[in-house]
C-alpha cells in the first residue's frame, strides 16, 4: 500500500481530490493532511481514519512514513513546495502548472532526477480511459493520418460556480484567466495526442470587464477582470498538422464538441462540455479507403465513470508501484507551460512564437 500525504486542503482538495483518494481503496493510504490553516487540516484529516493533521511544510517534510505527496498549494508556490517535497525524499504529484516559467520548470525536473524521485503534474487528461482510447485509435490508424483538431472549453468562470468555496476573483486576475484554468486541459490533451507543438499564435482580450458574483455567500460582489477572458490560439505541429483552441470565461454555455480530432479517414469527437475527460465514449466517424465506402457516426470507446481528479492519484500510485509508465510527465507539463507562456507573449506582441521545449510522447512513436 502506497502511503500518501496531501499538501494544501483548499476547495479543489475537498471537492475533487479527497473523493478521488477514497476511491483508490486499499491501493493507497492517506497518512497526513497539511495546510497552514489548522482547522482545514483537521477537517481534512477527519476524512481519513488514522491520518494526521499538520500545519507546516516543515512538519510534513520531517515525516519518514510517506511515499508520495499530492501538492495542491496555490500555483505561485509550486516551485518552492515541490522542491522541498522532493528534497525530503517524496515522490510528487503537483497540480498545474508545474512552475511559473520554463526555467523554473527545468530546475524542478533536474532536481527530481538528482534525488531519484518521480515528479508528475496535472492535469491527468492523458491518464483517463477516454483519452487513452482516442490515443490508441490514432495509433491504430482508425481515422487515418491525423491532420488537425479543434478544442474548446468555455464558461463564465468561477464567479458563477455556486459550490466554489475559494476566492473566484483570483481567476480573473493578471496571469490567470481561462488559459491557465481551462486551456491547460486542452493544451495537455492536444500535445498528448499530437506530440510537442512547434509554434503558437494567439489572440485574446477582455470581453466582459466586470463580473457580478452569483455564489450565494458572495452574491452581488463585483470583480474587475484583468486577464483576457477569451483566448484563441493556433498550434503548429510537425508534419503539417494544426490545432485550434478556444478558452473562455465569457461564454454562458455551448453545444459544440469540446474536442474533435480529424484524420484523413475519420473523426473522433467528444462532447460533454466540462466533463469531456470522463470516459463516457467517443463519437467516431469513419469511411473506408474507397470513394464509395460506408460513412457515418457511431458511439464507441470506453464506458467509465472515472473523473479526471481520480485518474491522477490512481496513475500516481500505479507509477510509484512500478505498475505503469508515467504519462503525466513533468517534461510534458513543462511543454504545456511553454505553450501557455508563449500564447500570452503572442497576444501582447502579435507574433507567432517558436516553442523552446520538447518531450517524448506516444504520438512520436
Amino acid at each position: 500500500m502506497v502511503r500518501l500525504a496531501v499538501l494544501g486542503c483548499g476547495d479543489v482538495a475537498f471537492r475533487a481530490y479527497f473523493p478521488g483518494l477514497k476511491a483508490l481503496g486499499d491501493t493507497a493510504e492517506v497518512v497526513a493532511l497539511c495546510d497552514p490553516i489548522a482547522d482545514r487540516a483537521i477537517r481534512a484529516a477527519s476524512l481519513f481514519p488514522g491520518a494526521d493533521a499538520l500545519s507546516t511544510l516543515a512538519a510534513l517534510t520531517s515525516r519518514t512514513d510517506i511515499d508520495g505527496v499530492i501538492n495542491l498549494t496555490p500555483a505561485p508556490l509550486h516551485r518552492e513546495t515541490t522542491t522541498a517535497l522532493l528534497s525530503a525524499g517524496f515522490h510528487v504529484l503537483s497540480e498545474k502548472p508545474l512552475a511559473t516559467t520554463v526555467a523554473e520548470g527545468r530546475e524542478l525536473i533536474a532536481h527530481a532526477e538528482s534525488v531519484g524521485k518521480l515528479l508528475l503534474c496535472a492535469p491527468a487528461v492523458m491518464a483517463t480511459p477516454r483519452l487513452q482510447w482516442i490515443q490508441d485509435a490514432i495509433q491504430s490508424g482508425a481515422i487515418g493520418r491525423v491532420t488537425h483538431a479543434f478544442a474548446r472549453l468555455a464558461t463564465m468562470g468561477p464567479a458563477g460556480w455556486n459550490d466554489y468555496t475559494g476566492d473566484p476573483a483570483v481567476f480573473y486576475a493578471a496571469g490567470v484567466g481561462p488559459a491557465v484554468d481551462l486551456g491547460v486541459y486542452l493544451i495537455t490533451t492536444l500535445t498528448g495526442l499530437f506530440g510537442p507543438a512547434q509554434r503558437v499564435q494567439a489572440m485574446g482580450g477582455i470581453l466582459i470587464p466586470e463580473r457580478t458574483i452569483t455564489i450565494p455567500r458572495l452574491a452581488g460582489q463585483k470583480i474587475t477582470v484583468v486577464a483576457p477572458d477569451l483566448i484563441s490560439m493556433q498550434l503548429e505541429f510537425a508534419d503539417n498538422r494544426f490545432a485550434t483552441i478556444i478558452s473562455s470565461f465569457a461564454m454562458p454555455n455551448h453545444r459544440g464538441p469540446v474536442l474533435e480530432v480529424i484524420g484523413e479517414r475519420g473523426i473522433a469527437s467528444v462532447g460533454g462540455e466540462m466533463e469531456y475527460w470522463v470516459g463516457q465514449g467517443v463519437d467516431l466517424f469513419q469511411f473506408d479507403a474507397s470513394d464509395y465506402g460506408p460513412e457515418g457516426w457511431s458511439p464507441t470507446g470506453p464506458q467509465s465513470d472515472e473523473l479526471l481528479l481520480t485518474s491522477g492519484p490512481r496513475h500516481f500510485v500505479a507509477c510509484i508501484n512500478g505498475e505503469a509508465e508515467p504519462v503525466m510527465t513533468a517534461e510534458h507539463a513543462l511543454h504545456v507551460l511553454d505553450v501557455m507562456n508563449a500564447a500570452e507573449q503572442s497576444i501582447q506582441n502579435g507574433d507567432s512564437i517558436a516553442l523552446q521545449t520538447r518531450f517524448a510522447s506516444p504520438a512520436q512513436a
